[in-house]
């Protein structure tokens, strides 16, 4: 799928061509059922929650016009001014949301926490985007948090704060959404009880959970036409109340009246603000939804048919009210002409249905991208959809978001509550933006200080005092969100703390390059066929695992790679640029390094091919060593030296190998070539448990070429000689424990917290796709 950044780089004639705007008008088509669900159902509940509590006692027509222009500059101000026109600018390669806005900063500036970077990522084409990196002094405040690990860490946290508080939005969407949907049928004639509502709203929340196993993609199609069909249902009832109720209701888009609201109702006024901010909820989806859609799309969308039905709407809801005093509880059903309100109580079921499931998908995306940045468990990650890259389902999250929405559903029964939850939470992730965006403006757009100044003033002041009155509420349902960031937050920390923990015991109990050159090309053990792939999470270095085995076994494979696979703060890397290729000891060694790069949105998938591409790929190392002068001064020269970047598309045209293959069912290539019976009986028997699995057998062969350095003939012909023999995957399977003298807290996080996340989370071995039956585990007992 072709990204948003595409875009980006187009030239001024492009844009302005008739297929540049036909294709953004299709997106923006396609960006009301995605993106739009939340923003546009906010209308069932803004009225009920605003005038909820105190106000009820300032019931005029002035405060009813006053609380519509309130939503009305609120509307205008953060959706509008700030994501509209500002923060949709600032995004990563196409992508936008929190992580989008954290990479871009991380790569900019020397924020990053992620342990293993290399000089080398710096040359992938994702890494570069952005403005042109043209030299520049380092203001003195980039400098500061340069120099200070204990800021980076804040900066993670917020953003890991604001990632947890969007999980929370994935819970209270669903719950707030469908309540109020159903509550249209308390006004019924049938005048259903309380108990009956719950009961309709929790079968459809189970529902909705119980299908994202299928993926989004196969009733993605019916998700715009529902959202059109009902912006333009609000739309109507709105202007048919302005025409029928109070036409006068238009006067108050001046903001004199929000001032006269204010004076007027005081106090009550202020804590109403946590109701009126419930018309934005939603809005942060404009810019974390951005990687499917362009920037462009989304503001054609938004400022032509979003922007003005809303406000119809609101201001329609508004005029009804100004002549109804007494009808706030269930406002919009009530101000719905009765001729059209089943279609309409139909149309908005589905609408909610619709915004809670643009929700539910981006809390799975969250959800990934902090396992990227190494601050989540290792998770079941699904791609459901061949078509739209990065539609995916985490089975785990899912039934954790069911039963969290259920039991506040249950537990609240009431809208205005969840409402105050909800309210604070995307009030929140609104704060985190401003606050990101404004180092964005300073260390990526490379702007003034007194140019983002202003920015983070003028929204903070004007988020802070929503903000402020959402806090207020705390005990009224507030509490929902900061405990379910709080519980998100130590699972994030525990890991991320004993993940780092792990990786530092490995670097610093590295393998000495002195002590293998010491042992000769032999490694003092017998070298037989095969190829070795040793797992490690070490870009650098031999990790100490490798030494149980020298130590402990009397044989080992003639070809050694260490594999490393690892995140780099992109969303986003080519195929053509994901293989990193080194040698670890001299040639007779025959041992290399691998390094796998994936961006923080990229699907690491089984397609059956790694062994294949990872030979081919160090083949066309070897040859471009013996070309490239820069690779091999002397033979000596790449004890644990430099890594190659190795191109896919040139890997056919420059080999000297002869590749050959067709499609098998089955597993790794060392069963096949294995004579045992016993490994033959256990192949079919793992086949048999493993039927969707097809492994494409490729079969290489040197080309009679008589032009190959003969040194470079005699490596490559090993290499094929070692990839029928056979491949096994090599893993550290370790044991992490606190040592003895550490604190007590310190005990507490490593030999409980974090012992009981990798008890119960997916094994490393799992989450890289490795086959089970190839696979080989060392024990290994940390002690951080």
């Amino acid at each position: 799928m072709e990204q948003g950044s595409g875009f980006a780089t187009s030239s001024p004639a492009s844009q302005l061509s008739g297929a540049y705007l036909t294709r953004n008008l299709l997106l923006a088509y396609q960006s009301f059922g995605v993106v739009y669900g939340d923003l546009s159902t906010s209308p069932l509940y803004v009225y009920s929650s605003t005038f909820a509590g105190k106000l009820l006692t300032h019931r005029t027509e002035e405060v009813v016009f006053g609380a519509f222009s309130l939503i009305f500059w609120t509307l205008t101000l953060i959706p509008l001014l700030k994501y509209v026109f500002i923060v949709l600018s600032a995004d990563d390669n196409g992508e936008g949301g929190t992580f989008a806005l954290y990479s871009l900063l991380c790569r900019h500036a020397k924020l990053s926490l992620l342990p293993n970077q290399q000089a080398a990522d710096e040359e992938l084409s994702a890494y570069k985007y952005g403005p042109s990196s043209h030299v520049v002094a380092p203001s003195p405040l980039k400098r500061f948090l340069e120099r200070h690990k204990t800021l980076r860490t804040v900066l993670l946290l917020v953003v890991l704060f604001g990632a947890c508080m969007v999980i929370g939005d994935g819970v209270l969407t669903p719950a707030i959404s469908v309540l109020s949907s159903v509550s249209g049928l308390k006004v019924t004639e049938a005048k259903l009880s309380n108990g009956t509502l719950l009961l309709i709203a929790c079968v459809i929340l189970v529902g909705l959970f119980a299908l994202q196993h299928c993926g989004t993609h196969k009733v993605a199609f019916m998700f715009a036409p529902i959202v059109i069909i009902w912006l333009l249902s609000i739309f109507s009832i709105g202007l048919y109340n302005i025409i029928h109720w109070n036409p006068s209701i238009v006067h108050a888009i001046s903001p004199h009246y929000v001032i006269k609201f204010l004076r007027v109702t005081g106090k009550d006024g202020w804590l109403s603000l946590g109701g009126v901010l419930l018309a934005i909820t939603g809005t942060e989806a404009m810019f974390a939804d951005l990687g499917h859609f362009t920037a462009l799309s989304i503001r054609l969308a938004f400022v032509f048919i979003i922007y003005p039905c809303l406000v119809v709407q609101y201001m329609g809801q508004a005029a009804f009210l100004s002549k109804n005093l007494h009808l706030f509880p269930n406002s919009f059903y009530d101000s719905i002409p009765e001729a059209v309100f089943w279609p309409v109580f139909i149309i908005a079921t589905l609408a909610a249905i619709v915004g809670s499931q643009a929700v539910i998908t981006a809390t799975f995306s969250i959800v990934k991208q902090c396992h990227a940045l190494g601050c989540f468990p290792r998770v079941k990650v699904v791609h459901t959809s061949k078509h739209i890259y990065g539609q995916i389902y985490i089975p785990e999250i899912n039934w954790i978001l069911m039963i969290l929405t259920l039991s506040i559903t249950i537990g609240f029964q009431d809208t205005t509550m969840i409402g105050n939850a909800y309210g604070l939470a995307c009030m929140t992730v609104m704060f985190t933006t401003t606050f990101l965006m404004a180092l964005v403006i300073v260390f990526v757009w490379q702007k003034s200080i007194l140019l983002a100044a202003p920015f983070i003033i003028f929204f903070w002041s004007v988020e802070g005092a929503y903000l402020s009155a959402a806090i207020i509420k705390v005990p009224q349902g507030g509490w929902v969100p900061l405990v379910l960031s709080a519980f998100f937050m130590i699972v994030m920390f525990v890991w991320h703390y004993g993940t780092r923990k792990k990786y530092n015991f490995d670097l610093h109990n590295k393998v000495s390059l002195k002590w293998l050159l010491g042992l000769g090309p032999s490694l003092g053990i017998v070298r037989v066929p095969g190829i070795g792939l040793i797992y490690s999470e070490l870009a650098t270095g031999v990790p100490a695992i490798f030494s149980h085995f020298v130590t402990n076994l009397p044989a080992f494979h003639k070809v050694l790679v260490f594999v490393c696979v690892k995140s780099v703060p992109v969303p986003y890397v080519s195929p053509e640029e994901r293989f990193l290729i080194g040698r670890v000891c001299p040639r007779p060694y025959r041992m290399y390094r691998c390094i796998v790069r994936y961006g923080y949105k990229d699907i690491q998938k089984d397609d059956g091919d790694f062994e294949n591409q990872l030979i081919l790929n160090i083949a066309e190392f070897i040859q471009m060593e013996a070309e490239e002068p820069q690779f091999s001064s002397s033979e000596n020269s790449s004890i644990d030296g430099r890594m190659a970047v190795i191109s896919t598309r040139s890997i056919q045209s420059n080999l000297s190998f002869i590749v050959s293959g067709h499609e098998e069912v089955g597993t790794s290539n060392s069963i096949l070539s294995s004579k045992s019976a016993t490994l033959h009986s256990l192949r079919s028997a793992y086949d048999d448990e493993n039927p969707q699995l097809r492994r494409r057998q490729v079969r290489f062969q040197l080309s009679p070429s008589p032009s190959i350095d003969p040194r470079v003939r005699e490596e490559l012909m090993d290499l094929i000689q070692a990839k029928e023999a056979g491949v096994a995957y090599i893993m550290g399977h370790s044991y992490v424990k606190a040592r003895r003298s550490s604190s007590y807290l310190k005990k507490l996080v490593i030999d409980i917290g974090y012992s009981f996340l990798r008890k119960n989370c997916r094994g490393p071995s799992v989450a890289l796709n490795i086959p089970h039956i190839s696979l080989i585990e060392v024990g290994m007992i940390y002690y951080v």
